[in-house]
């Protein structure tokens, strides 16, 4: 009952904000980076913060976890609505990861260098997430898959955290994709939605790793992971600014050059990344082969394929 209360509560929030951003201008313009043709309400990732909240109220034990993603949460909601300095949003990340990192017992367990690595590892997986989201549903929808995969594995192979950490958030990406999986979304998740679900799904993450010693879990992101390596990889080679706005994600070619539909190329990232997770929690096998099993692959269609798509006209 708990959780049809929630959803209700979820609902009520978001149509709630959607007043307050059309009152104050809160929307989201086209630009080169971008892959719709239309204004559109910003920043209703902004529902995954009453998730946290909705953690802190009912399980104030995980108050340091959330504490960061309120920071973090914050300052991307702050970035969405007046352009920061890297300088300025780098120092707000990093006292966000900190208190994870503190929640998680990281310091004490590993060396000073590992922590620094660390560090660069999770905000630049974080900041990869945000630049992932780019089309209608694929933040929502990937992150909805990765948060089952979780859910599925606390339940029934490794008991790592308390489940309404993870029911909650998809109880929030439920809500966000009845208004965001459509052809002409009604709002947008905004640097306030990717950067928090980055963070709090790195969090699980990292969780469950620490607990089971399994460092095969790291896959539930391997689809964002190849795409966003490779893009980076690819823009050297151009010799771009990587912090620049771009369209030269995989997904983003299929969806401006080739003009595939946003639901369906949100939707085969989903699945795709599902059937890795599938491969990661039922494949009698080490890391070190699921990794090759799964990644190669899809390194391949990337290497393969994007450069003809590139230049088909």
């Amino acid at each position: 009952m708990i959780y049809l209360i929630l959803t209700i509560v979820y609902f009520a929030v978001m149509l709630l904000y959607f007043r307050i951003a059309d009152r104050y201008n809160i929307i989201d313009r086209p630009n080169e980076r971008s892959s719709h043709t239309e204004v559109t309400i910003r920043g209703g990732g902004i529902i995954f913060l009453f998730a946290a909240l909705t953690v802190l109220m009912l399980h104030p034990e995980f108050w340091m976890p959330v504490l960061g993603l309120f920071i973090i949460g914050t300052i991307s909601f702050i970035d969405d609505r007046i352009t920061l300095s890297g300088k300025v949003r780098i120092i707000f990340h990093l006292a966000a990861v900190t208190l994870m990192f503190l929640f998680l017992g990281t310091f004490p367990a590993f060396p000073w260098w590992i922590s620094i690595a660390l560090y660069i590892l999770v905000i630049g997986i974080i900041n990869a997430y945000n630049f992932m989201d780019g089309i209608n549903g694929i933040t929502g929808l990937y992150s909805l898959v990765v948060l089952g995969g979780l859910q599925y594995v606390n339940y029934h192979i490794t008991e790592f955290i308390e489940p309404d950490m993870i029911w909650f958030p998809i109880l929030a990406c439920i809500v966000f994709l009845f208004f965001n999986f459509r052809k002409r979304a009604r709002c947008f998740a905004g640097d306030v939605g990717s950067v928090t679900i980055a963070f709090w799904i790195i969090f699980l993450l990292l969780k469950l790793m620490t607990v089971s010693g399994n460092y095969a879990y790291i896959l539930f992101l391997g689809v964002y992971g190849v795409d966003a390596v490779l893009t980076i990889i690819h823009r050297l080679g151009l010799k771009q600014n990587i912090f620049d706005a771009h369209r030269l994600h995989f997904y983003q070619i299929l969806a401006n050059e080739q003009k595939w539909s946003h639901l369906l190329v949100s939707t085969l990232y989903a699945l795709v990344q599902l059937g890795i997770i599938v491969a990661v929690v039922f494949l009698p096998l080490s890391f070190v082969s699921v990794f090759f099993i799964t990644i190669c692959p899809l390194v391949a269609i990337y290497v393969l394929i994007k450069p003809r798509i590139m230049t088909q006209k």
